[in-house]
């Protein structure tokens, strides 16, 4: 959500930022409704004062018994009254539409955030490891999935339509490997640049107000899963864990505060129509370990590197080459202000796929939840940033791990890290 007080006094730099989006500039419009409003209040106001002056003059008529006076002071407030009331209703109308006109517009990009239209125009930051050579044609994931008996997506069809996989046997205990080993990494003691989140479990359905406040609602509803008793199923744990301090002041010495979880995540998938209908890359309903970070904004640049950097970990760690790019302005997210994608290397499709998304929100869902801090020394009260970022996808890190550990036999090698998680299970075979 924008300020706008703040689009008011730098209206050619918000017009600016969103032509780096793609749009048209909007602060006249913007501006316009909000005379309305400021008229509309001041209007108001001046009723009030008026009204709350006029009942004091009827007091001191009636004290002179001056009735007549007295009287006609009445007959003006009973209309003041009216006019109030009308006048109120007139707020409450002109707030709305303002606050419907700014809750659809995206974050404003940060100056070093690259230009562009679209993935082609996003700018590579790093890239780490180097693809396996195979000395065999690698499959992919599904083709491996379905050779092992493990991985059924027919059945999975019948029961619930496309999109939906049921993994069995040491497929599904991979799966569940991968994101307890995120987890224990994640929630490690802090380093430099990892640990220190707290994990949480935390409800997959919330409120349209939980959902507004990252920004998922109103513009991306037909992406969302919804209930027949009005609740949203959560695309990703962004929602439910940034909204842990929805309407709270919090001190400053709570700050940074990082948490983490894994959870089941439900996407209608809306605009990806013939997009990777083979396999598990894009699934309506997918696991996966999220990361959020609440901060002051003059840590969140650095926690989101380091953000980034607790993601990288962990691809680091199970041997997973991918590398890292920065999203242009046509690329990134509605609620972001700057994204690193971290693009994982499949052998089976020849590419680099998202594995992960990080991205720095600054003061945009912070004002949406009213989620504000209290600055040591300070009376005042400020916006506090949000950050967040997958830890990954779950189920493309299993997708990872089965393309880049497959062997010519179309057996997996569990990778070193996970082997822990296992029960000494080395190698998934065929039974």
């Amino acid at each position: 959500m924008h300020d706008i007080k703040w689009i008011r006094d730098n209206a050619a730099a918000f017009d600016g930022a969103l032509k780096r989006r793609g749009l048209e500039p909007l602060s006249a419009s913007l501006i316009a409704i909000d005379d309305k409003r400021r008229a509309i209040l001041t209007t108001l106001q001046d009723a009030q004062a008026r009204r709350n002056a006029a009942s004091k003059d009827i007091g001191k008529a009636k004290a002179t018994k001056d009735d007549a006076t007295a009287a006609k002071l009445m007959e003006e407030v009973a209309a003041l009254k009216d006019s109030i009331a009308k006048g109120e209703e007139d707020e409450r109308a002109i707030n709305a539409e303002l606050e419907a006109a700014l809750a659809v517009i995206p974050n404003l990009p940060r100056d070093d955030v690259p230009d562009g239209k679209d993935e082609h125009d996003n700018k590579e930051v790093r890239k780490v490891g180097t693809p396996k050579t195979f000395s065999f044609a690698p499959k992919q994931h599904f083709e491996l999935g379905e050779a092992l008996g493990l991985m059924d997506f027919d059945t999975a069809g019948k029961v619930s339509g496309a999109r939906f996989v049921f993994l069995k046997g040491g497929l599904a205990r991979l799966e569940r490997a991968i994101a307890s080993f995120m987890l224990d990494n994640h929630t490690s003691p802090t380093g430099d640049n990892h640990g220190g989140y707290t994990e949480v479990n935390p409800p997959l359905l919330v409120k349209d107000q939980a959902a507004y406040g990252t920004g998922n609602l109103p513009k991306f509803a037909e992406d969302l899963f919804k209930t027949t008793n009005d609740f949203w199923l959560i695309p990703t744990a962004e929602v439910s864990l940034t909204n842990l301090v929805r309407d709270q002041i919090l001190d400053e010495d709570k700050l940074p505060m990082r948490v983490t979880a894994w959870t089941p995540c439900f996407r209608s998938e809306a605009g990806a129509a013939g997009r990777d209908t083979r396999g598990m890359i894009r699934q309506h309903q997918f696991s996966k370990v999220e990361l959020v970070s609440i901060t002051t904004p003059e840590k969140s640049l650095d926690e989101h590197e380091r953000m980034t950097a607790c993601a990288e970990g962990i691809l680091k760690a199970l041997g997973l080459p991918f590398r890292t790019v920065l999203l242009c302005t046509g690329d990134m997210g509605f609620a972001s202000q700057k994204t690193y994608d971290i693009e994982v290397w499949l052998p089976g499709q020849n590419t680099y796929r998202e594995i992960s998304s990080c991205s720095v929100c600054g003061d945009f869902q912070s004002r949406r939840m009213a989620a504000r801090y209290r600055p040591k020394g300070s009376k005042d009260v400020r916006f506090v940033h949000t950050l967040n970022g997958s830890g990954l996808a779950v189920g493309r890190t299993l997708v990872a791990v089965m393309e880049n550990y497959q062997q010519e036999d179309g057996s997996i090698l569990i990778p070193d890290a996970l082997k822990p998680y296992m029960g000494g299970l080395d190698r998934i075979s065929k039974a």
